[in-house]
């Protein structure tokens, strides 16, 4: 019997990515996203593949708990979540951020990621097995200037993903955070509210992590013996490393 996996923010990116990995191993996919557009056109290119797909903005908890309610049968035991939607909006100090960039992190990176795994985990403690995989970031370990509110967010993804472990510690579902560095995607470009320049400028001279990277170790944790827990999976490219702290010296 084919497993099912719930992949939010499918329509790009990490999350396209993973529709596409699990895919060609048979899963039925639940695929989420706000643009039905890009979900109509996933879902003609997965080809006969059983796939399920939802117009769904995360941060409406009303239509999170809707959508988990009102799965169809053959979709309604969902194996594994993979808790991608979200987004970094801007690079400015915390003195000069737009709040409502703030806001909007925060809605999404926690309070959906909250909500989906609110809704989908009690069926997994009923049946004893499944798998939350939240797509954290190195962000969440590694301050950098303009990080603020978004490298807060990651954070939180990280402890909370600890504390999910700790709450389902008598049972046999799973839970692991994963953590990418430099990743070329749309990533970029939502940051910078549309500004290409800016998002091409970001991976200039690198040879970034590319979606199909994490979709592979998404798969990955997902496939090792069911007794076994990948808690936290921080990847980079070899381009990348963290840097010293910062020192201001005056003149």
């Amino acid at each position: 019997m084919h497993k099912t996996i719930c992949i939010t923010g499918a329509t790009s990116g990490f999350g396209k990515a993973c529709a596409e990995r699990f895919a060609a191993e048979g899963w039925r996919l639940i695929l989420t996203g706000r643009r039905v557009d890009r979900l109509r056109a996933l879902q003609q290119e997965l080809g006969t593949v059983p796939v399920h797909t939802v117009e769904l903005d995360v941060r409406d908890y009303g239509a999170v708990e809707a959508m988990v309610r009102d799965l169809p049968e053959d979709f309604n035991t969902i194996d594994v979540l993979v808790n991608n939607a979200g987004l970094a909006l801007g690079l400015e100090g915390a003195h000069k951020t737009d709040i409502r960039d703030w806001e909007i992190m925060i809605d999404t990176n926690i309070k959906g990621l909250c909500y989906l795994t609110r809704c989908i985990l009690p069926g997994m403690v009923d049946r004893n097995q499944g798998h939350i995989i939240n797509m954290g970031s190195i962000a969440g370990n590694y301050p950098y200037p303009g990080g603020n509110v978004y490298g807060a967010t990651k954070a939180f993804v990280k402890q909370f993903s600890r504390n999910l472990l700790t709450d389902l510690n008598h049972t046999r579902v799973r839970v692991t955070n994963i953590e990418p560095g430099l990743s070329e995607s749309e990533f970029s470009i939502v940051r910078f509210h549309g500004d290409k320049g800016k998002a091409d400028a970001v991976y200039r001279g690198t040879e970034p992590l590319r979606p199909v990277d994490i979709a592979e170790i998404v798969h990955w944790v997902t496939s090792v013996p069911p007794h076994v827990n990948i808690c936290t999976v921080e990847v980079m490219p070899v381009c990348q490393s963290c840097g010293p702290l910062a020192i201001h010296r005056q003149a």
